[in-house]
Parts: C-alpha cells; sequence; structure tokens
C-alpha cells in the first residue's frame, strides 16, 4: 500500500512500511525512510505506484476548469473525495482526487484550506477582492519585467528617468522601479548608479555627482527666500585705518582685512577686521536658521553653495571703498621681537581701501623680495611692517610647538574656464605653495585674532565654541583648552563669519564681551553650559564633513577631466604607503594594483590607462622608478 501526505507545504506519496496509530513510517522512491504524524496522512492507495502518480494527475489538474470548479463547489467546508464525486459524477479514484487535490491547493484565492484535504469556496466578496488584487500584482509584475527588460536590453523606460534621481539616493525597495532596477543590476552587473548613466538618466558623471548631492543635502534647492536683512550697523563709528583685504581671484565673501601703522615709538599697531554679519544675523533669528541648516559654504571648482543669503553677503562683505561693520580687533607689538604689548576689540565701520588679489601679487610679493628692504614692493608700507611681525609670531609658535611648521607642501587652486555643470569646461590647476608670504601672512593675523578672541571670551566666563589639539586628537568643545599643532593656549574660529556657523556664533558672544563688558556672560545670546551650544558642534561637524567630502569628490572628479583635455599619459608619484601614491603634477592620490613593495618617499613613473568619472578612479601602472640623483663634492 501506498499513502499520500502533506510535509512543508508540499504533498508526497511513499510505500507505507509500517505503521502504529499515531504514526506511519514510509519509503520514498529513492529509497529514504521517514516517519510521518497520522494527521499528515491524507488518503492510503494501492496504485499506480507514487512516481507514476503525481506526473499524470499533475497533467490531469491542468485541464481541470478553476472557476467552474468554484461555482459549484459546495458553500461549506468539504473534503477532495466529497468534492470529486460532485465534478466527477462518481466516486474519484486515486489519480481523480490528487489531481483534484493538487489543483485545489494550487487556487488559494478561489479556496481556502481547512485541514488536512479540506477546503472552504471563498466567499463572493472575498473572491472578487483576492481577484482584483491578484489581477493588480500580476500588472505589477508584468510591468516591472517589462522595464527590467527594457533596461537590459539598452533602453531606458519613463517610469524609471521619471524617478531616477530618487532611485539613487532615497530608493523606494518596495516600489517597482526598483524591483525593476534591481532585476537589471543583477542581470547585467552593474550598481543602480551606473546602469541608470549608461542608459542616460543623466547627461555625463558630473550630473550624477552633483544631482546626488542636491537631492540629498538641498532637497528644496540651494536658494533663499527674500528676507530683510535689518542692522546694518550704520551708526557704528567710523574707523580711520587704512585696511587692505588678500584673497583668492574667485572670493566674493571678504570676510577679514589687515591695516597697519608704526606708532612714534616704533611699535606697530595691527587692526584685524572681520566682517560683522553677527549685528543682523541673530540668534534664532530667520536669517540665522537659514545659516544654521547650512552651517558652512560649500566649495567646488567653479562654483560654491553659500551659507548665507547674497543680501547679507552684500552688507557685510568687506568690499573696498564703501564703509562696512567690522569687528576689529587692534594689536599694539613690538615687531622686532613679536611681543604683544596690548590689544582691544572694536565695533566699528572699516572702509576697505582694495580688495587685493593672490594672482596678481604672489609673484612679486616674494620671500626673497621681502628680505631686501631696499626693494620697494607693491603696498611696501603696508606689507613689510605685517611681514616683520608675523615672523616674530610665527616663531613664538613654534617655540610653543616645540618644532618648526611644514609648509612646504604644494597646495592647488581649480578655476574653470566655462560653465561648472559642463564637462567640456576648460579646468586650470594651479599649484601654490602653502608657505607663499601672502599666504603666511593672512594666516597668520588669523590665528593672532581666533587665540586672542577665544580668549576674551574665557576670561569674561562666555562660552564660545573652540577647537583643541591635545595628545595628537583635535576636537571642538565649549572650553578653551590649547592647540598643540598651531602653539596656542587657545582657538576659536571667529575670522570667517560669513561662511561658517561656527564663527558667527563665537561673533555673537565677541559682540556681547564688547558690548557689555565685565556683565556680558549674563546677556550674551548663549550662556554656560548651554546645551545647544553642543548640538551646533554635533551639528557642524557632521555637515562640514560632508561639505568637505563633496569638494574633495569635486576636485578630483576635475582632476581626471584636467588629465584628459591636458592628453597627460605618463607622469610621476611619488609612493605614500604600500600601494597609495600620490601624483606629482595634480592634487590626486590613488592605489595602484599591483605596485611592487617601494619605500615610503620614493617617485616611481606612471603610465596612465584610462578613467572612470563616475567611480572617480584613474588606472595606471607603474612603468619604472625614478632614481634620486647625487652630485659628487
Amino acid at each position: 500500500m501506498f499513502v499520500l501526505y502533506e510535509e512543508d507545504g508540499a504533498f508526497k506519496a511513499g510505500h507505507i512500511m509500517t505503521e502504529t496509530e499515531a504514526a506511519i513510517q514510509v519509503e520514498s522512491a529513492s529509497g529514504k525512510r521517514s516517519k510521518i504524524k497520522r494527521t499528515n496522512c491524507i488518503f492510503t492507495f494501492a496504485s499506480p505506484a507514487p512516481e507514476a502518480l503525481f506526473e499524470e494527475a499533475e497533467k490531469l489538474a491542468e485541464g481541470i476548469d478553476v472557476p467552474f470548479l468554484w461555482e459549484f463547489a459546495p458553500k461549506d467546508e468539504f473534503d477532495v473525495e466529497a468534492l470529486g464525486l460532485e465534478y466527477f459524477g462518481h466516486a474519484p479514484d486515486t489519480l481523480e482526487k490528487t489531481s483534484l487535490l493538487l489543483r485545489l491547493h494550487a487556487s488559494p484565492v478561489y479556496f481556502h484550506r481547512r485541514g488536512r484535504g479540506r477546503y472552504r469556496a471563498a466567499p463572493p466578496e472575498i473572491l472578487t477582492a483576492a481577484l482584483a488584487a491578484l489581477e493588480k500584482k500580476q500588472r505589477a509584475a508584468a510591468e516591472i519585467q517589462g522595464w527590467a527588460d527594457e533596461m537590459i536590453a539598452g533602453r531606458l523606460p519613463a517610469g524609471i528617468a521619471e524617478i531616477a534621481m530618487q532611485l539613487v539616493t532615497r530608493p523606494d525597495k518596495n516600489s517597482q522601479a526598483w524591483k525593476a532596477l534591481e532585476t537589471a543590476c543583477a542581470q547585467t552587473q552593474k550598481t543602480p548608479d551606473r546602469l541608470l548613466l549608461d542608459l542616460g538618466a543623466w547627461p555625463h558623471a558630473l550630473a550624477l555627482h552633483k544631482g546626488k548631492f542636491l537631492a540629498t543635502h538641498f532637497p528644496r534647492g540651494t536658494g533663499f527666500p527674500a528676507l530683510p536683512v535689518g542692522d546694518s550697523g550704520q551708526e557704528l563709528p567710523l574707523s580711520e585705518a587704512q585696511a587692505y583685504s588678500i584673497d583668492d581671484i574667485s572670493t566674493t565673501e571678504i570676510d577679514d582685512a589687515l591695516s597697519v601703522s608704526v606708532l612714534p615709538d616704533g611699535n606697530i599697531r595691527v587692526g584685524i577686521h572681520i566682517a560683522a554679519p553677527g549685528l543682523a544675523v541673530t540668534r534664532d533669528s530667520e536669517l540665522d536658521k537659514l545659516a544654521r541648516a547650512r552651517m558652512s559654504t560649500v566649495y567646488t571648482p567653479g562654483e560654491k553653495i553659500p551659507m548665507q543669503p547674497d543680501d547679507v553677503i552684500s552688507a557685510f562683505s568687506l568690499d573696498a571703498g564703501r564703509a562696512v561693520p567690522a569687528l576689529s580687533l587692534y594689536v599694539t607689538a613690538n615687531a622686532e621681537t613679536g611681543e604683544i604689548i596690548s590689544h582691544e576689540s572694536k565695533l566699528e565701520r572699516v572702509v576697505v581701501v582694495e580688495n587685493l588679489r593672490h594672482n596678481l601679487l604672489d609673484a612679486d610679493i616674494t620671500e626673497t623680495a621681502l628680505d631686501d628692504p631696499n626693494q620697494i614692493l607693491p603696498y611696501n608700507d603696508w606689507i613689510r611692517p605685517l611681514w616683520k611681525l608675523a615672523l616674530q609670531l610665527a616663531k613664538q609658535r613654534e617655540i610653543v610647538r616645540g618644532k618648526p611648521e611644514n609648509n612646504n607642501r604644494v597646495e592647488y587652486s581649480f578655476y574653470l574656464d566655462g560653465p561648472a555643470d559642463n564637462p567640456d569646461s576648460p579646468v586650470r590647476i594651479l599649484p601654490r605653495q602653502r608657505n607663499a608670504p601672502l599666504d603666511r601672512l593672512v594666516a597668520e593675523y588669523m590665528i593672532l585674532a581666533n587665540s586672542t578672541w577665544g580668549g576674551l571670551l574665557a576670561s569674561q566666563g562666555i562660552p564660545g565654541i573652540y577647537r583643541s589639539q591635545q595628545t595628537g586628537r583635535v576636537r571642538m568643545s565649549t572650553h578653551a583648552l590649547p592647540h598643540e599643532a598651531i602653539g596656542v593656549a587657545q582657538y576659536a574660529w571667529c575670522t570667517s563669519p560669513l561662511r561658517r556657523y561656527v564663527d558667527l556664533v563665537n561673533q555673537w558672544q565677541l559682540i556681547a564681551a564688547i558690548k557689555h563688558g565685565v556683565s556680558a556672560a549674563l546677556v550674551a545670546p548663549f550662556k554656560p553650559r548651554d546645551a545647544d551650544l553642543f548640538a551646533i558642534i554635533g551639528g557642524f561637524e557632521a555637515q562640514y564633513t560632508a561639505w568637505n567630502d563633496f569638494q574633495n569628490s569635486m576636485e578630483r572628479y576635475w582632476c581626471l577631466r584636467w588629465f584628459q583635455q591636458q592628453a597627460i599619459t605618463a607622469c610621476s608619484a611619488t609612493v605614500l604607503k604600500e600601494d597609495l601614491v600620490r601624483f606629482g603634477n595634480a592634487p590626486l592620490v590613488t592605489r595602484i594594483s599591483g605596485l611592487p613593495e617601494l619605500d615610503r618617499g620614493q617617485q616611481i613613473e606612471l603610465k596612465i590607462m584610462g578613467f572612470d568619472e563616475l567611480g572617480l578612479e584613474i588606472d595606471c601602472t607603474m612603468t619604472s622608478k625614478i632614481e634620486s640623483l647625487s652630485t659628487e663634492t
């Protein structure tokens, strides 16, 4: 005898070996023996053999019309044998019962299972709803497969194109579009970004890189609502300082300027003048909410996304030729020794005489030229005393640091001679030494201002946001702690309030300190242990990291474009460690597969074979080592 039984949701049959009241031991056609609970057995039969039974039953089941079967099936619960009597017109044999069982079991929309071999016809209203849902599911499956087939064939379906950016930034993984894309990606062995780009969802990789960033961080666009600027500080006293700013040619947010005068006693008085948007952009104002949402200006080659609206920038940028509100630090110092004799901070209006540009001055104002006291330099009476004190200030910091600063690293500036959204725009990558005098001069006075103002806040018990470095760890906090790498007792970002939110927050606190003196701690926007300061630090660090990552990605992209535009197929590089190298002609670091073990600092020649503008990778291989030259003495 044989038995038909259910196991793990499937019907099986086997030869009965032994049986008890509770269980049956069966043997399958393959010879495998199993112990089956009697409650799982549906019926026993003598013929045909199990393997022949299922083969014939499945063929017979295909001819059973399920809707017709549902029409005359009993409305109450029934077993297979009872339904077979009605359907076949006679007591069904083993083959007929099995075919009917298979058909019922495969039609859960029409027949609901009620137990071993027992079913109930679905009520009409439930069947109607289930059939509609099934039809919808089938249409969805057909659409998913249709979209997937189109993408596999190299065509972009309109329904996918419409939401392509969403699919690579915030995909709904239960949607038909995502399931179709997932299917096509699995078939083509491509990532969603790569497949959609290849299909023309975006005209080029640059559009995809920028689109992903904007969709993620600026889903409502990069514009600002129209808001009044308010207090522009026109009632402030006008300074007599003759100030100049020094910036890159592309800079439009002029945050800082410097002035200097030689006093009768031979000391000098340096003015460090910082734009003062904190007069109008006050805590919790609508303008503050806009700035806090961005935390920093986003910079990429050829363009930027400002932290503050154009009206704020135009009102407070230290543009030449007009009186602009400024937070000024005046330092009296001995230029020969670098000793700071006194300092005072003021809120005032400053007229910048001229906005100087690095590209117009760096070639003339060199360290060699500055070392020659007889050489007349551009802006000679302004630059020389500032440079002399800057050197002494740097020496004092080096004493604290215990070692000189490494200013020999080459930095690069990117310039696009065309639209920033066009990959064919010519790109220029210009190297500039970090130790260029004008760079060092500005950096030294910004360090002086950030350190001095950080100390001012701490001395009056006013909280601020500081950057510190101790035992190699850099962090931001609300406490004045040493910055060992810079060599100062404390360091608070205060000199870029148009471009960085932390500087704006610190400016509010400084304005309170200047206006209210010893009572400032009581009226400053942020009081000691204000939890919102910690929230700002956390938000700023996360946002600043995201902006920096995007800037690095875009600079890497334009490096790849520059290599292609210049038709560079070979160049030198320096080994940093293991397979990581730095190119000698561009700010580009990459890994080289198969690079032999070489010493750190070893220079090598590379052959460039290709570029991946989506993955931001350059395909290259080492061709030779560059042997260092030695000279005999």
